[in-house]
């Protein structure tokens, strides 16, 4: 029985991740959020504390 319901479960999470992918376009990945100089992530707008980007 709990077999059974362990099951039931993994599928309904499986069938949501499915439809979440669906609905979620691709997301820029972080990785453009670093500075192209020194590669460290950039936080905020302001500029980079390595000071060459």
């Amino acid at each position: 029985m709990i077999v059974k319901i362990v099951m039931l479960f993994l599928v309904g999470i499986g069938v949501l991740g499915m439809f979440g992918k669906l609905r979620m376009p691709k997301v820029p990945r972080i990785a453009s959020k670093k500075c192209a100089a020194c590669g460290a992530p950039r936080v905020g707008k302001g500029p980079c504390p390595c000071g060459r980007a």
